[in-house]
């Protein structure tokens, strides 16, 4: 894999500057299918609070925030994308609905039972400690709530050049395991585009 290659996939974990503002712009195009799903799945009314994790440039908080009335909240190891990511979504600043931080998913900054759902998409490779960031996730999750973990698939992964190193991939079968050692015990997988992506939904 060459040193631009590498640097590339890099980005995709943890953009920043010129680059990471043009590889999150890619990513809004060739994720849409999975921002989309991630709209149509999670049911919240006024008052109740959301949690995205790796919100890159705000594209899926700017699309839920014009779905539901929730409190949106975010947390992403780039502060390049927390500036981006509050200008997109300028609107649910500005009333109040918009709650960003820099941080690690493995050791979130908000109480337990606090969100009534949580979304990832395509983060999940990066984290540094998959049961610990589950955990973590399910200490923040208000019983009944759940966490939409939006993926693609090790053989899609594969096919690519950047992925090659600092990406873990995972099968359904692997994300199903890895939630049961963190204390879910209701989990499900669903096809977004088979072969390709899919989600597995954990719920509290």
């Amino acid at each position: 894999m060459s040193k631009f290659t590498e640097y590339i996939g890099g980005q995709f974990g943890d953009p920043h500057g010129f680059v990471g503002k043009v590889c999150c712009i890619i990513m809004n195009v060739i994720n849409k299918r999975m921002y989309l799903k991630v709209v149509d799945e999670v049911r919240l009314s006024g008052g109740e609070k959301l949690l995205d994790i790796g919100y890159g440039n705000g594209y899926l908080l700017q699309k839920l925030y014009k779905k539901a009335k929730a409190e949106l909240y975010g947390i992403d190891i780039s502060e390049d994308m927390k500036t981006q990511a509050e200008n997109r979504c300028k609107n649910a600043k500005s009333d109040g609905r918009l709650f960003l931080r820099v941080g690690d998913c493995c050791d979130l900054p908000y109480d337990d039972e606090m969100f009534s759902a949580v979304t990832s998409v395509n983060t999940v490779y990066f984290w540094s400690d998959t049961v610990k960031g589950l955990s973590e996730i399910r200490r923040t999750l208000k019983t009944g709530g759940s966490f939409y973990n939006i993926v693609y698939t090790k053989e899609f992964l594969d096919k690519l050049s950047y992925t090659k190193k600092g990406f873990r991939k995972f099968s359904p079968e692997e994300l199903t395991e890895l939630g049961r050692k963190s204390g879910f015990d209701n989990i499900e997988v669903r096809d977004i585009i088979k072969g390709k992506s899919f989600a597995v939904i954990y719920t509290k």
